[in-house]
């Protein structure tokens, strides 16, 4: 794994003079044409496999697109790999990932610059607060799969822009044999046994991971869904008495030792453990008692997706029983885990390997979590400054 969702963008050339700043590997004009689903329905404005003319319908056009292109999506990412090579193997589709290590910011930054191009993202993997940016800036288009009802009320758009899928808990991931006690709370992380150890998931301003640190940091020091400015104040601590590592982490630099101690969510650090465990990596993970904080990632399609179809089939696979038993296979907790113990069709064997946490998890609102968005975008770069 490795994005974070998080890590900066890269890539190539520019296509005018205009765009010269954007980093793009390639140019090239949208196909103009609409595609047609059954009767000729335009697929851009489909806002379900039903408006579609269908879901055999959304099959073959989306067969005869031939192509989905997808952004920051990591094979080690939650599983990503699997569903990757699933929707492949049962619909012959090739999904083509442009920089898997890029950051949520990135995708509604190349939704925006690549509008009108052939290599435009068709669909995004966004955290929850970016969704809901990309959403109130018009980039997203509705659309709601089969089991668009069975997502909890508060986990979708009313206006089915969004809606999530995946997620987990911030936990604290830490390399048993290079820290002799590994910490279990955020207040553990102010030891100063651990000075120089503790690194994010990369940068709160882009990160979704990150972002959801800095959330959890603010929970466990008096902060609120309301209020993300203890957590700011909780890494400008760790920075001041030297605990904070600037390094992102990543599986690379876990492996290498360079951030023994990773807030990261709990699929990711889960997944380490095993990946890590023929490496000579002892990594332990723990979901912080003191700032229990939950997140999922949210899909969405770009309203002006290169291949409409592909991407609403997409969509139509990630939350089929298929899809999402593949997230928990990826020690992620799928959206309709809850329907899906209901209905008999949840991997049981995947879903007792998570770690155990108390409660049901509560989410900031769209409000809520455009302040603290806002919040850190104007105190990070100061709290860990110097």
């Amino acid at each position: 794994m490795s994005r974070a969702r998080t890590r900066a963008r890269v890539a190539g050339l520019a296509c005018m003079a205009a765009t010269a700043a954007l980093t793009l590997s390639a140019c090239g004009a949208a196909p103009t044409e609409k595609t047609g689903g059954a009767a000729g329905t335009d697929l851009k404005t489909a806002a379900s496999a039903k408006a579609a003319g269908g879901l055999d319908a959304l099959v073959k056009a989306a067969k005869k697109e031939g192509k989905l292109n997808a952004i920051t999506l990591p094979r080690d990412w939650a599983n990503y790999g699997a569903i990757i090579d699933g929707f492949t193997k049962k619909y012959g589709i090739k999904v083509a990932v442009e920089n898997p290590d890029g950051s949520s910011q990135d995708e509604i930054n190349a939704v925006k610059t690549r509008k009108g191009q052939g290599r435009a993202p068709d669909v995004l993997d966004l955290g929850s607060s970016f969704a809901q940016a990309a959403a109130q800036q018009g980039l997203l288009a509705p659309y709601q799969v089969a089991s668009f009802d069975k997502i909890p009320a508060e986990q979708r758009d009313t206006q089915s822009r969004w809606f999530n899928d995946y997620g987990g808990y911030v936990s604290i991931g830490c390399d048993a044999k290079r820290v002799k006690e590994c910490p279990k709370t955020f207040a553990d992380l102010l030891k100063p046994r651990y000075k120089g150890k503790v690194a994010l998931n990369g940068n709160p301003t882009k990160s979704g991971s990150a972002f959801g640190g800095v959330y959890a940091a603010a929970l466990a020091n008096g902060g609120s869904f309301d209020d993300i400015q203890p957590g700011l104040d909780f890494f400008g601590k760790l920075k001041k008495n030297g605990n904070f590592n600037p390094v992102e982490s990543t599986p690379a630099t876990i492996e290498k030792g360079e951030t023994p101690i990773s807030i990261d969510w709990d699929y990711l650090n889960s997944g380490y453990a095993d990946e890590f465990r023929t490496k000579g990596v002892d990594w332990k993970v723990s979901v912080p008692s003191d700032g229990v904080y939950a997140q999922y990632y949210s899909q969405a399609i770009n309203k002006d997706a290169p291949h409409p179809a592909a991407a609403r089939l997409w969509e139509e696979y990630l939350y089929s029983a298929e899809g999402q038993n593949l997230w928990l296979k990826g020690y992620a907790r799928p959206a309709l885990m809850a329907a899906m113990q209901s209905d008999g069709t949840l991997d049981k064997d995947a879903a007792a390997k998570l770690p155990a946490v108390a409660g049901t998890p509560k989410f900031p609102t769209e409000a809520q979590a455009s302040k603290a968005k806002e919040t850190i975008a104007q105190g990070w770069a100061k709290a860990v400054a110097g």
